[in-house]
């Protein structure tokens, strides 16, 4: 039975508590045909020294992200997923807002899978763009 959007944005909640997700106050926000998206604010708690936002939290973001899609779309639960090769490239700087990770699959393999993630400001104007090989594990 395919679970409906609410479902899922439900599940993804429920993945954030007590974790680095809950911490970085990331959540899903939309969820569609192998797409899963999701936001965080920038503010102090995720810039760096100079008030601008984290390479590092953006990472976060972005890993969080692809390894949920990879969890969710991939049809068990009896599976574990593990972010294997993380690629950034930062292109805008933030200071504050939102930033919101739009993930979507290009690779589907039986072990591994690429995803392809956008950082985007509120505005829709790049900030990150992410690629994310995961690796799929039987538990």
């Amino acid at each position: 039975m395919k679970k409906s959007k609410e479902e899922i944005l439900k599940l993804c909640a429920q993945m954030c508590e007590n974790t680095l997700m809950e911490t970085l106050n990331i959540e899903f926000v939309d969820v569609g045909e192998m797409t899963i998206t999701a936001r965080m604010p920038v503010n102090s708690r995720v810039h760096q020294p100079d008030g601008v936002l984290h390479g590092g939290a953006t990472v976060a973001l972005a890993e969080s992200v692809g390894s949920a899609a990879a969890y969710l779309f991939l049809g068990s639960t009896d599976i574990q997923v593990r972010g294997i090769e993380i690629s950034a490239n930062h292109v805008k700087s933030i200071r504050e807002g939102f930033v919101y990770a739009h993930g979507r699959l290009v690779h589907n393999g039986r072990t591994t899978q690429l995803w392809h993630i956008d950082i985007k400001n509120e505005e829709n104007e790049l900030i990150s763009f992410i690629k994310l090989t995961t690796l799929t594990l039987n538990q």
